[in-house]
């Protein structure tokens, strides 16, 4: 009994004198520390270091200790273009309030504006991130977050770009409510694990909203990715799940909402396409669910090829897409059942609410711009409306079995 006693007033000491001995720093014109270099140098981890608002052009600035640094009224954090603005070397760091620019141009060393190099639990949160190479950068790190950031870059080419908020080999990650523009790719995740991508907005990105390889078991809802040069990709993984995102207008030659590449046992429920080349671009894949989504006014709504199988489609809606399913091929080994498609002229007559007449969603002409990409051109012609009036009566080119038997005759809420 006395031993449990001593342990306990041991363990509260150690927690008082921890609470004591952390320090707040304040670094300012006015201040003691005119420099966060300085304030770094004599913090010990616990310590609160406070930026007060100013230009701030200090080089590299290494965290190495367990430090809360927040910021007033945005003091910038100006890298000059040459350098890495902020690297974090421990665990358990806080940053927030600052403005972070012009961190420098490097195709060696990916210089960020904030660093996150093998740590753990750390808190990227409410910063300003403007022209930079690239904004946050999390390597070998687990259990961290990146929130609340507003990220800009300045697009000028692919090379010259980096990623706004970069993840390569990290896990239990939390990337959430962020606005992400003109960087490469909006977010990049790559040999990441069992992460969460929420609430963020990706748009007018030169390539990717989000590019995505590698990373299995993670999930992104809530999202928004608009105006991105490919929309999002989404390529050698397996476990993950895509709910409740909008995909829009990412419009272009090679464009879609979502590419899939070898992609399998995935999950992709009531998302949003609207108005971009394709809504989803599959190849590859194999046992992905793809139910209860909104497909409005794509090119394509749904681009299936020959190498993707026991695919499954179910309770989506297409409505007013050129084509509503493209496949390159006549055979067919994925499923759909009981969608509402806007093209159904079949009846209902027992008043069930599901087509007496089954529905075919690949057009014959579908399959020729598959293989001649220059006859879209006549895709509103009389010609195209009679070669696919016939196929629907008499089908020989297009798949067989890829038919809904049970199209719903209402949309669905």
């Amino acid at each position: 009994m006395m031993n449990g006693i001593k342990i306990f007033i041991t363990a509260w000491l150690i927690l008082v004198n921890a609470d004591i001995a952390a320090k707040v720093l304040i670094v300012g014109k006015q201040q003691k520390y005119k420099l966060i270099s300085e304030a770094l140098e004599v913090s010990s981890s616990s310590d609160t270091i406070i930026i007060k608002s100013g230009t701030y052009k200090e080089g590299n600035l290494i965290v190495d200790k367990s430090l809360t640094i927040i910021g007033k009224d945005f003091p910038v954090i100006d890298g000059e273009n040459k350098y890495e603005n902020i690297t974090i070397k421990a665990d358990n760091v806080i940053i927030s309030g600052l403005k972070l620019i012009n961190s420098g141009l490097s195709f060696i060393d990916d210089n960020a504006a904030i660093k996150l190099d093998e740590v753990n639990n750390c808190i990227i949160t409410n910063n300003r991130f403007d022209k930079n190479f690239f904004a946050v950068y999390l390597a070998k790190s687990s259990g961290c977050e990146v929130s609340n950031n507003k990220i800009t870059g300045v697009k000028t080419s692919e090379a010259s770009s980096g990623n706004g908020i970069h993840l390569w080999y990290c896990k239990n990650i939390v990337i959430k409510d962020n606005y992400i523009k003109g960087h490469r790719d909006g977010i990049y995740f790559e040999f990441v694990q069992s992460s969460l991508i929420t609430g963020n907005t990706s748009e007018d990105n030169l390539r990717y909203g989000l590019h995505f390889m590698f990373s299995d078991s993670c999930s992104y809802s809530e999202n928004i990715f608009k105006h991105n040069g490919a929309g999002v990709a989404v390529m050698f993984t397996k476990n993950v799940e895509m709910r409740n995102n909008r995909f829009e207008n990412n419009w272009g030659g090679a464009s879609y909402g979502i590419l899939l590449k070898d992609i399998t046992d995935s999950k992709i429920e009531n998302n949003y396409f609207y108005k971009n080349s394709s809504g989803i671009y599959i190849e590859g894949s194999n046992r992905v669910v793809v139910s209860n989504n909104e497909f409005i006014e794509n090119g394509w709504a749904i681009r299936l090829m020959a190498n993707s199988m026991d695919n499954y489609f179910s309770k989506n809606n297409f409505i007013g897409n050129s084509f509503d399913v493209a496949t390159n091929s006549v055979k067919n080994y994925n499923e759909f059942n009981n969608n509402y498609w806007s093209d159904y002229s079949g009846y209902d007559l027992d008043k069930n609410g599901i087509g007496d007449v089954p529905y075919r969603p690949v057009k014959l002409f579908s399959l020729i711009v598959e293989k001649n990409r220059p006859t879209l051109i006549l895709l509103r012609s009389m010609f195209v409306g009679i070669l696919d009036a016939a196929e629907k009566i008499f089908p020989a080119l297009t798949p067989e079995t890829l038919i809904d038997n049970l199209p719903s005759m209402k949309r669905f809420l």
